[in-house]
């Protein structure tokens, strides 16, 4: 009890900063980082030489997430000075008047689709500026599409995060995708609902129930099929083209509530075409498609990588970190290169097309630091000290004790708090893969020892973990550098972490159920 009391510290601490202090991430992040060192060598015997590799680790994912950071504010502020983002928010505006119904199709189902086509933060860095520009608040701006598109992260971009799982547990994709997609398939609806709420609480939620419940179940159906068909490879991709065609068709007979019909935002831009305005993410979706599914490009791109090896480390207690590699970086076919892509073309677009005035490059770049560079500078802390943590053994021992309250005669009700470990690696690591790598024997064990379902454990932790992904700290800088937020992201972590919290737990709740099931079936 005394190490999971010790190892909550770093995290007691950046919420308290973040939340109650009011504190930029930065800052926070910072304070945090001291707290996790000096916890980690002389509470978790952690040596020096493991300090030095976690957070060059910790640069290196950085490097990494900062890449399709600045990449991401360039693509946005070259659309938004030719007015694309106002012509693209007045087209949604045009499909329908339902504000709230708006929030839902960008929010939640836009961000689902782009998590299918590219992950890594793009969901929130292409769609919390778009929100903007259509009137909503920065803090709701970002924290939608950090809800919205979390249910899709398993089985969004090409499934890397399931194929994780696979990889470490031993367990066959074919074993894991019924419980997986019928999790995330629930959870879906959930995070439909929850980003609804943010716009008007239950009220907004009771209105909208049937374009919800269309539109999250073809999502969810359809990301279900293509698992349970083995190509779950595409069930994230697929399942976001369903969602938007299916928003399409409801904004058809959906009349909007009296109350809830958006406001009329005037403005001087030159109305451009919507064709013109969508080109840069018509852009980039071309050339993620062929940098994906095209085996010549994808091999021509990913020719030049940079990475770096580390040696194995351990405490002074025995926690082993085994040798590796750092997360590679594709200098020409990494996501951030992929949006830099689409920014070169589509600045030349709108160049050609009359939409800059003088001096445009000087001052999209300008906009660019001004954003950037505070995410930038709080990054390296945040990441640094969810490495040292992992490297130390303090975000096992987390997990350990919360595991812990469930055994012996609790062990039936375990199913309630695997979510919330997956959860708990993805906010550490910023990552639902490294969640899966984290704690997929982990949790498998845990479920071999106490005779539960281990697929169901193992999907439970999966989608514990994408679900956890809305809480990552690094996501939260990469949406509030796009909306001016920088240094002030404690309003957003207060409103994903209480959303997230809730998701999670009723996650466990449904696998619980699920068990309980199967077992009054005679299934397992």
């Amino acid at each position: 009890m005394t190490d999971f009391l010790l190892a909550a510290l770093p995290i007691a601490t950046i919420l308290f900063l973040m939340i109650k202090a009011n504190w930029g991430a930065a800052r926070a992040g910072a304070a945090a980082w001291f707290v996790t060192v000096i916890l980690a060598v002389f509470f978790f015997g952690a040596p020096t030489d493991m300090l030095i590799i976690a957070q060059a680790k910790g640069v290196m994912l950085a490097l990494y997430i900062l890449y399709i950071v600045w990449a991401a504010l360039i693509l946005y502020f070259a659309a938004e000075e030719a007015g694309a983002i106002k012509t693209i928010g007045r087209a949604i505006r045009s499909l329908t008047d339902d504000r709230p119904l708006q929030l839902l199709i960008l929010g939640y189902v836009f961000a689902s689709f782009l998590q299918g086509v590219a992950g890594f933060g793009v969901p929130i860095a292409v769609v919390a500026p778009l929100l903007l520009g259509m009137g909503f608040s920065p803090v709701l701006a970002v924290a939608a599409p950090m809800i919205g598109h979390s249910w899709s992260v398993l089985f969004g971009n090409m499934a890397t995060s399931f194929e994780a799982l696979i990889g470490v547990t031993g367990i066959p994709g074919t074993e894991l995708t019924h419980y997986s997609a019928i999790l995330l398939g629930l959870s879906g609806f959930m995070c439909g609902a929850a980003v609804l709420w943010l716009d008007g609480g239950f009220r907004t939620i009771r209105r909208r129930i049937v374009p919800l419940v269309l539109i999250s179940g073809v999502m969810g159906v359809v990301q279900y099929v293509m698992a349970n068909y083995g190509v779950w490879t595409l069930g994230g991709l697929t399942a976001g083209i369903a969602g938007l065609v299916t928003s399409i068709i409801v904004t058809r007979f959906w009349k909007p509530h009296p109350d809830d019909v958006a406001e009329q935002v005037t403005d001087d831009h030159h109305h451009m075409p919507l064709i013109e305005a969508l080109t840069p993410y018509l852009v980039f979706i071309v050339l993620v498609t062929l940098a994906t599914f095209v085996p010549a490009i994808e091999m021509l791109l990913g020719k030049i990588r940079f990475t770096l090896d580390f040696p194995e480390t351990a405490t002074a207690t025995g926690w082993v970190i085994e040798a590796e590699s750092a997360k590679a970086i594709a200098i020409f076919g990494h996501p951030g290169a992929l949006l830099l892509y689409t920014a070169a073309i589509s600045f030349t677009f709108f160049k050609l097309r009359g939409h800059y005035d003088d001096g445009i490059g000087k001052r999209i770049w300008q906009r660019t630091l001004k954003s950037g560079l505070p995410t930038s500078i709080g990054m390296v802390p945040v990441i640094g000290l969810a490495i040292i943590m992992d490297h130390a053994g303090m975000t096992y021992a987390l997990a350990e004790g919360g595991a812990a309250v469930f055994s012996g005669a609790f062990a039936v009700a375990y199913p309630v708090i695997s979510p919330a470990i997956g959860a708990l690696g993805a906010f550490m690591t910023g990552s639902t893969n490294n969640s899966n790598v984290v704690f997929g024997m982990f949790q498998r064990h845990t479920a071999e020892l106490s005779g539960l379902s281990t697929a169901l454990v193992l999907a439970a932790q999966a989608t514990g973990a994408s679900l956890g992904s809305m809480l990552a700290p690094s996501k939260i800088l990469v949406g509030c550098s796009t909306v001016g937020l920088s240094g002030k992201e404690g309003p957003v972590l207060s409103v994903v972490l209480k959303t997230g919290v809730i998701l999670t737990a009723l996650c466990g709740f449904m696998a619980l159920g699920i068990l309980l099931i199967t077992t009054m079936n005679g299934g397992a």
